[in-house]
C-alpha cells in the first residue's frame, strides 16, 4: 500500500503502523491469557459443604500495573501520531490551484469546474481531471442522500450531504487514473456509483480544460443531424449539450461525451456498443436509476448514437 500525494503520504505509515501495533496487542494479550490458563493453580477436590479458602496474593497486581502502563503509553502515543498526520492533511502546503464542486446523485457523480469568470464555468460527469503536482479543493455536496466521495489512492473520504458543503482536497504527484468510489450506502445502485479521477501535467489539463469550454463541432451529415433532432426531442430535457437546444439539469453533462472512458458512473467502458445497451434500456443495468427506458425506434437510437459519436 502506498499514497499517490500529498495529502496520502503521511496517512500510509499511520496505517501500517497503527496495523503493526494493533496485531502485536493482540498476540501479546493472546499469550498472556493462554499462559494464565496454562499455569492456573491446580484446586484439590473439597468435601461437600466444605469452604474453599481464599488465598489473597498481590503478586498479580504487578503485571496488572505493567500491562496498564504500557498499553497507556501505546495508546497515548498512537494519539499524539495520529493527531499530527491530522493536522498535516487538514489543508494543502500551497494555494489550491482549481475549486472543483462534485455533487453526488443517485447514481452519478456532476463535477463542475468553478471560476470567478462565469465563462469559464463548465460540467462534466463522473471524470475528474486535476493537473498532477498541484493541490486541488473540492467542494461536495449531495443532491438528494448521502453520498461519500473517495479516491483511495490519494486521500480520505469526506461526505457529500444535502444542504451542506464540504471540503477536501487532494494532490497527485504523477500524471495517472485513479478510480474512486462512493463508500456511503446511498440506494439501490451504490455499489455502481464509480468514478475516474485523471491527472495530466499541467500543460495536459490546460489543453483539456480549454477544449472543455468550446461547443462540440457541429453534425457534418444528413445521419448526425437527424440525431441531434432525435436527442433534443427524447433526451434534452434532461442532459445538455453545449451549443444546442439540449439543455436538461438532470442527467449529466453530454457535451464532449466521447472524450471519457466510461458511461453510467464507470460501470461500462464508452464505446458505440455499450451506448447502444445503455441508451436501450439503461433500467436492465442499473435498476433503479432516474434514467427511464426511452421510447426509441431502432433507427432513432443509431441516429442518435451516430451524433453522440461526434460528441468529442
Amino acid at each position: 500500500m502506498a499514497g499517490s500525494g500529498d495529502k496520502a503520504d503521511p496517512v500510509v505509515p499511520l496505517t501500517w503502523g497503527v496495523t503493526v501495533i494493533s496485531i502485536a496487542v493482540i498476540v501479546i494479550i493472546s499469550l498472556l491469557v493462554a499462559g494464565a490458563i496454562w499455569r492456573r493453580p491446580g484446586i484439590a477436590p473439597q468435601p461437600a459443604g466444605s469452604k474453599i479458602a481464599v488465598d489473597e496474593k498481590t503478586d498479580g497486581l504487578r503485571w496488572i500495573w505493567i500491562g496498564v502502563g504500557i498499553s497507556s503509553l501505546v495508546l497515548l502515543f498512537t494519539v499524539v501520531w495520529t493527531m499530527v498526520v491530522l493536522a498535516e492533511v487538514t489543508s494543502p502546503a500551497t494555494k489550491p490551484a482549481l475549486t472543483v464542486e462534485i455533487t453526488g446523485h443517485q447514481w452519478w457523480w456532476q463535477v463542475r469546474y468553478l471560476s470567478n469568470d462565469p465563462s469559464q464555468i463548465f460540467s462534466t460527469a463522473n471524470e475528474i481531471h486535476i493537473p498532477a503536482g498541484q493541490p486541488v479543493l473540492f467542494k461536495l455536496v449531495g443532491a438528494d442522500v448521502i453520498h461519500s466521495f473517495w479516491i483511495p489512492a490519494l486521500g480520505g473520504k469526506t461526505d457529500a450531504i444535502p444542504g451542506q458543503t464540504n471540503e477536501t482536497w487532494l494532490e497527485a504527484h504523477t500524471p495517472g487514473i485513479y478510480r474512486g468510489q462512493c463508500t456511503e450506502y446511498c440506494g439501490l445502485q451504490h455499489a455502481k456509483m464509480g468514478m475516474l479521477l485523471i491527472t495530466q501535467t499541467p500543460r495536459d489539463f490546460a489543453a483539456w480544460r480549454t477544449h472543455q469550454l468550446e461547443s462540440p463541432a457541429r453534425p457534418s451529415n444528413g445521419g448526425q443531424w437527424a440525431g441531434l433532432a432525435n436527442f433534443t426531442t427524447h433526451c434534452g430535457s434532461c442532459h445538455a449539450v453545449r451549443g444546442t437546444d439540449a439543455a436538461g439539469s438532470l442527467g449529466p453533462d453530454l457535451s464532449h461525451l466521447m472524450q471519457r472512458h466510461t458511461i453510467a458512473a464507470g460501470i461500462l467502458p464508452n464505446d458505440p456498443a455499450d451506448l447502444d445497451r445503455w441508451i436501450a434500456d439503461p433500467q436492465g443495468i442499473k435498476p433503479g436509476a432516474l434514467m427511464p427506458k426511452p421510447e426509441l425506434s431502432a433507427n432513432e437510437r443509431a441516429s442518435i448514437i451516430s451524433y453522440l459519436k461526434t460528441l468529442n
